[in-house]
């Protein structure tokens, strides 16, 4: 047993948890954490802001599966992470923060650079610590990993007070931590599998829903054997996007506010709806006393407040999704139920109707078309890069027209819906994934937000590229502006704005731009094909809109299509 300092049993947890990358920036209570970080063969990323770290960790997790890190001093640098702390949070993604405090003694003295930033953190964490004793650093930091990443992940913030990393205590690696207080249910009840396999063999019209829960718990590829099963139509939320792949006949869509007319549809007039690690929250839903009004649910959770908090079910099972999903499959198999696309021709023959007489649709004349870069940023990366966006109609129509096979590959703000946090993600996925091509999909106000993070991209060679869809305004409020508040365009009109491609430059990145259509596809080849990272601005309709959408309090069966 070894006597070390606080700064080094940190180093010690996070080499025996696996952690190779943390994102961070330093400042003087953790100055010691810094120093001995320089000592291992942990690869510490300087971002410019420490926003930037919160959001990068996230990305990070999110492209590789497993528990991000950052490391940010105390006081401001703490506070700057929280709204990465709330977006991880909302959308459940294991992140590990270590903030730096002031000296235990210092502690409610209104010390320089204190904040109590357990206090701040606790609505937006999953859990959270103040560690007062050397002794216990290593305990913390073991359970701090195991609660992150265990049942329904999140954020679990350590502060870390300096003289706490500071002084000696003696350390030995420990085993994955037993708390008698947290005990995650993994095994659903068999008895509520077999209720929710009565309902699917009386069901004429199901529909499988997927959020996110089936991404974090590594269950797409059961998801997509049980909805093959039943011959289902699937759709997802937005954090459910790569689920069940997006190219498949059985696939809807999206779902929701801005989703397809055929998912919405489809949820309207279904008999059945199985929902696999969704929230159902509102932009899902919509009205709530509309929503699948004929339907049965089944609902899979590994969160048992999740169930029936928001729209009441029929079946709730309790349990992991990719274990819920193989005790499906199993007594579906072992009762050799399994549905053709023949016994399904009436379900499916409608729903192909709904999506011939109102796919998703654009037209491309003299103006570049948000739409048609997303596409052609498809086509050339033939659908397998990792793409992150920023938020609002940028995000919406990559959702659109990206088509996602693959699980862990569309990194975005869901629940939070938080501007910035785009490039940051992108950053950390690239670190996680330095093989892949990963593309952040931005708008011109959300990418200003964090644009400073092009430097980190820099810094490191990491080939991030950019995709500005530019229309010169916030463009999600303008056009809610423009459809209910009379086009009265006030505070989203944002003309006076960086030439980004020449901002790009000043950062010693490859800045490209496209004003006409045919400069869409060269611009994003020379981009895409370049070795490191790049910013592409494409200047696209300043009005464009996202369709469908579905206005504030209304049924998701009551869209707006143009």
């Amino acid at each position: 047993m070894k006597t070390l300092t606080g700064a080094q049993i940190i180093m010690a947890v996070l080499k025996d948890e696996g952690v190779d990358t943390v994102f961070g920036f330093p400042g003087g209570v953790v100055i010691d954490i810094f120093d001995e970080l320089s000592r291992t063969d942990i690869q510490h990323i300087l971002v410019r802001h420490e926003q930037g770290a919160a959001h990068a960790a996230d990305g990070y997790a999110r492209a590789k599966g497993s528990v991000g890190v950052f490391l940010v001093t105390s006081g401001p640098g703490a506070t700057n992470t929280v709204s990465g702390l709330a977006s991880a949070y909302m959308d459940s993604i294991p992140v590990v923060a270590l903030t730096g405090q002031v000296p235990t003694g210092l502690i409610g003295n209104d010390a320089f650079q204190e904040v109590d930033i357990v206090g701040i953190t606790r609505p937006c964490t999953k859990h959270n610590y103040l560690v007062k004793r050397t002794e216990d650093l290593a305990r913390v930091l073991k359970e701090a990993f195991h609660i992150a990443r265990s049942g329904r992940p999140g954020p679990v913030l350590v502060d870390l007070p300096k003289d706490v990393t500071q002084g000696k205590a003696k350390y030995k690696p420990l085993s994955e931590p037993k708390m008698a207080s947290y005990k995650p249910t993994y095994e659903p009840n068999v008895k509520q599998l077999r209720k929710a396999v009565e309902l699917i063999k009386e069901s004429k019209r199901p529909v499988v829903f997927s959020g996110g829960g089936v991404i974090l718990s590594g269950a797409s590829r059961e998801l997509t054997a049980f909805a093959k099963m039943l011959s289902a139509p699937v759709t997802a939320s937005l954090m459910g996007l790569g689920s069940f792949p997006g190219t498949d006949p059985l696939w809807l869509g999206m779902l929701g506010m801005h989703g397809t007319y055929r998912a919405n549809m489809a949820i309207g007039a279904c008999d059945l709806l199985i929902g696999v690690g969704v929230r159902f929250d509102d932009r899902v839903t919509g009205k709530v006393e509309t929503f699948a009004p004929n339907a049965k649910i089944i609902h899979v959770d590994i969160d048992p407040t999740s169930i029936s908090k928001n729209i009441p079910v029929t079946v709730p099972v309790v349990g992991d999704c990719k274990t819920s999903l193989k005790g499906l499959n199993s007594l579906l198999d072992d009762e050799k139920i399994k549905f053709t696309r023949k016994s399904r021709k009436s379900w499916l023959d409608k729903i192909e109707k709904w999506k011939s007489t109102q796919p998703l649709k654009y037209e491309q004349r003299d103006v570049i078309k948000p739409q048609y870069v997303i596409e052609q940023l498809y086509a050339l990366t033939k659908g397998k890069a990792i793409i992150t966006t920023e938020v609002g109609q940028n995000q919406m129509w990559a959702a659109q027209y990206y088509h996602f096979d693959r699980p862990n590959c569309f990194v975005t703000s869901g629940g939070l819906g938080c501007m910035g946090f785009g490039l940051p993600a992108a950053i950390g996925a690239q670190v996680a994934c330095p093989n892949r091509t990963v593309v952040d999909v931005a708008g011109d106000g959300s990418i200003q937000m964090n644009i400073q993070e092009l430097a980190t991209a820099a810094q490191y060679g990491l080939p991030v590229k950019v995709v500005i869809l530019n229309n010169r305004y916030l463009g999600m409020v303008r056009q809610w502006q423009e459809l209910f508040y009379g086009k009265r365009y006030v505070a989203t009109d944002i003309e006076l704005a960086p030439d980004f491609a020449k901002l790009a430059e000043a950062y010693g990145v490859l800045g490209l731009k496209a004003t006409k259509p045919e400069e869409v596809g060269p611009v994003l080849k020379k981009g895409l094909e370049s070795p490191g990272p790049a910013v592409m601005d494409f200047w696209v309709e300043r009005e464009e809109g996202v369709y469908p959408m579905v206005p504030a309090g209304k049924a998701i069966t009551e869209m707006l299509l143009a």
